[in-house]
């Protein structure tokens, strides 16, 4: 009797803990499904200026309280957008990290609003030795002649910044920007307003051009004079000597001379009186 009550009590604890893995298996599936959600990822490394397929998009459950802003659930919608900045494999796509919708593929894509691409001609000593790279920035100098003050003096050369914080938008035909190894080429791509751009190209018929690596988080403007030879050898430069001030006509105030005048005299009846002429 005992043990049947035992045998009763042990199936009915069996079937208890049986009910509570149900049960308890069923929440957990449910609380979960509802704390992700998919996220569209690169299923590889996709460069800067590349178009995207739905081949390179996978889609991944990410925890629906760390979802980042500007996420895309469904992979088609994505199809013919631009990347502007590399993408890892697994790294979700964001909208932040493409150009606008129309945008087609190439350099063009990554430039930015009101900017324009101007290609510079370097070596390695112009190109910062190679360590002038997508992404980075350059300060631009241009080494000229000084213009002519006088007839009788000579011309001076002169190198003086002309361009500050340009950054660089490919190097040759590169521009993943991820890379770290120095490149040395024979021509870099600066991305620049519509103004530096026509002072860029004045700059280099003008002159020599050389770039000047810059840190990447230094936004400091710095007004130079440039350096001429006389500075560079720390000369004294004589101060210009003023021009005289020209000297204002003086207005010569004449006299009036008293004109000489005849007069006769007029009798008329018993009264007289005298005419001048």
């Amino acid at each position: 009797m005992k043990n049947s009550r035992a045998f009763v009590m042990l199936a009915i604890a069996l079937l208890a803990g049986l009910a509570a893995v149900v049960f308890a298996s069923k929440w957990l599936i449910q609380t979960s499904s509802g704390a992700t959600v998919p996220v569209a990822v690169a299923s590889d490394d996709i460069n800067l200026g590349q178009p995207i397929n739905e081949a390179m998009i996978r889609t991944v459950s990410w925890p629906k309280d760390s979802l980042p802003p500007g996420t895309f659930a469904v992979p088609k919608d994505l199809d013919g957008r631009v990347v502007r900045a590399s993408l890892t494999r697994g790294e979700p796509v964001l909208e932040s990290k493409l150009a606008p919708v129309g945008t087609k593929g190439g350099l063009s894509a990554v430039i930015g609003e009101g900017h324009r691409a101007i290609t510079v001609r370097v070596n390695d000593v112009v190109g910062v030795a190679g360590f002038a790279l997508p992404g980075n920035y350059v300060d631009v100098i241009v080494n000229t002649q000084e213009p002519e003050k006088k007839a009788d003096t000579q011309q001076q050369s002169i190198s003086k910044i002309v361009l500050e914080k340009i950054l660089v938008l490919a190097v040759a035909q590169q521009v993943n920007r991820d890379d770290t190894a120095p490149k040395v080429v024979n021509a870099v791509t600066l991305e620049v307003t519509p103004e530096q751009a026509e002072k860029l190209d004045l700059a280099r018929s003008v002159g020599t051009l050389s770039l000047v690596l810059r840190n990447q988080v230094d936004d400091n403007k710095l007004l130079t004079e440039g350096v001429t030879k006389e500075t560079l050898l720390g000369r004294q430069v004589p101060p210009p000597v003023p021009l005289p001030e020209p000297a204002h006509p003086v207005r010569v105030k004449y006299a009036e001379r008293a004109v000489k005048r005849n007069c006769i005299g007029v009798l008329s009846g018993v009264t007289g009186s005298q005419e001048c002429f």
